[in-house]
């Protein structure tokens, strides 16, 4: 069975991996009504990110799929504040879910799935984008960060 090798997959199998050590493994505790609040605001915060992203992706009829050739170079909306913000979203809400469930032991995946992300997908999307918008792609990566 070959893998689908997309963002969605990998943050199921980081959200999968923090469930286990919540549920099976619950050494550690930050449980507080802080933390839950933390969490929620950080997955809804998420959510509301993806969305944003994706009315954008729409608005200019460009694939969201990664590893698949842009037909626009996005720079409005939320992508004028960061060149990643579905990555980013992911980011959060993956966090959001470690607070809320209580896995603290997974807090370092949240780092480990940034790196991924960027090893795997944003390297390789930003030179498709360099390659075929050249000057316009690299002007917008002087004013907008890759992450936040």
């Amino acid at each position: 069975m070959k893998l689908i090798d997309i963002p969605p997959v990998w943050l199921a199998l980081f959200i999968a991996i923090a469930w286990g050590q919540s549920t099976y493994y619950p050494v550690l505790t930050l449980n507080s009504g802080l933390t839950q609040l933390l969490g929620g605001m950080l997955i809804g915060g998420g959510l509301v990110l993806m969305a944003m992203a994706v009315v954008e992706f729409r608005k200019w009829k460009t694939t969201i799929i990664p590893h698949q050739e842009a037909n626009a170079l996005i720079t409005s909306g939320i992508f004028s504040k960061s060149r990643n913000p579905i990555y980013l979203a992911d980011a959060m809400v993956l966090a959001g879910l470690i607070l809320r469930w209580d896995a603290v032991l997974c807090l370092p995946l949240i780092p480990v799935f940034v790196w991924l992300i960027e090893k795997r997908f944003i390297v390789g999307e930003e030179r498709r984008l360099r390659s075929k918008f050249g000057v316009a792609f690299h002007r917008y990566t002087e004013k907008t960060r890759r992450w936040v």
